[in-house]
C-alpha cells in the first residue's frame, strides 16, 4: 500500500462554481493513470469515507485520459463566499486525498 501523494503528480482542489468542488488527481504518465483507472482507486464510497460526507453529495467521478486525470465533483457543504465558509476558492480541500492509501 502506498499513499496517493506518492503515486500522483498533482492532487488539487478548486471551485467548480459557487456550489461545487472539484478534486483533481493527475498522474505523470499513462502507465500510472491506467493502473489507477483499472484499479478504481477513487470511488464514491472511498471519497465519502475519506471526507466524512454522504455518498449522495458526490456528483460524479470522471476519468479524463487526455490529462491523465481522475476528477471528482462534490456538492460544497457551504456555498463559496457564504457566511461561515472558510475556503472561498476551494483550494484547500484536497489534503484528505493526499493521505489516501492505494494499492497500485
Amino acid at each position: 500500500m502506498r499513499k496517493l501523494k506518492d503515486v500522483a503528480k498533482i492532487i488539487r482542489s478548486k471551485n467548480s462554481g459557487p456550489f461545487e468542488l472539484t478534486l483533481d488527481v493527475i498522474f505523470a504518465d499513462d502507465e500510472m493513470f491506467e493502473k489507477a483507472s483499472r484499479s478504481k482507486i477513487i470511488t464514491k464510497d472511498r471519497i465519502a469515507e475519506i471526507y466524512g460526507i454522504d455518498r449522495d453529495t458526490i456528483i460524479d467521478i470522471i476519468e479524463y485520459p487526455v490529462a491523465r486525470a481522475i476528477k471528482t465533483t462534490l456538492v460544497r457543504p457551504i456555498a463559496s463566499g457564504a457566511l461561515g465558509e472558510r475556503d472561498v476558492y476551494g483550494a484547500q480541500q484536497h489534503a484528505p486525498l493526499m493521505e489516501m492509501e492505494v494499492d497500485l
